[in-house]
């Protein structure tokens, strides 16, 4: 069982000043569901190397038991500290693919040409296609294999548009991923703020929030077995 999970590379919160990247939580949980189902796990972003943590993901109160096993793990360290150019991955070598959130993918993944080949490779192939959050994002410009938006139809969940206002950071990402979900035809919805809350529509699982990371992962594993 090979997974791939994919991490932003983008590290500036718009024009801010401020950093951004992935969401810690939303990394360490999934991996670590996938690393004790005995998957074998790829890591990759569009530039390779270190993908930035979102530092507000640092804090005290965003830590979990899976971020805590995380700085305590140097192999897992050491393997996000090299993650592969997605260039350099191939879609046919994997059964699923996860995308974590933070609002670094916002600003790359989201606009990536060859992430968004990727998606559409692995979900034409009918392989688990994962986001979680923000991540949601990565499926904006992605097709389905008639040529309509990937999301068109589907039922979807994703960082919502309270959520955003209540990061204050609404004016600041560059589209809300609610709002851009529904824009494609996707059937969206959502749990109250910070609940969580995880749809799956055929091999399209989505999370809406960091709390929904781990039913997320779950469910890719659910879905490879099957």
């Amino acid at each position: 069982m090979k997974i791939l999970i994919v991490l932003t590379s983008h590290e500036q919160l718009g024009d801010t000043g401020k950093k951004t990247g992935f969401w810690l939580e939303e990394f360490a949980t999934p991996y670590y569901i996938f690393k004790d189902a005995n998957a074998d796990i790829t890591l990759a972003s569009p530039n390779g190397g270190q993908p930035p943590l979102d530092p507000k993901s640092d804090e005290p109160d965003a830590q979990t038991e899976a971020t805590q096993r995380f700085k305590d793990d140097v192999d897992a360290q050491l393997l996000l500290a090299n993650t592969f150019k997605l260039s350099e991955i191939s879609p046919d070598n994997y059964d699923a693919v996860f995308y974590p959130g933070g609002h670094g993918p916002l600003w790359d993944l989201a606009e990536d040409s060859i992430s968004i080949a990727l998606i559409e490779s692995m979900y034409a192939s009918g392989k688990p296609v994962a986001a979680v959050c923000h991540a949601p994002a990565v499926l904006r410009h992605a097709k389905a294999p008639d040529g309509n938006p990937l999301v068109q139809g589907k039922a979807v969940t994703g960082f919502s548009n309270s959520e955003e206002e209540a990061a204050q950071l609404s004016e600041i990402v560059p589209f809300l991923v609610e709002d851009d979900l529904k824009s494609k035809g996707a059937n969206y919805s959502k749990a109250d703020d910070w609940q969580p809350y995880m749809i799956t529509d055929g091999n399209l699982i989505t999370g809406q929030n960091p709390a929904s990371s781990e039913p997320v992962a779950k469910m890719v594993l659910e879905i490879i077995k099957q």
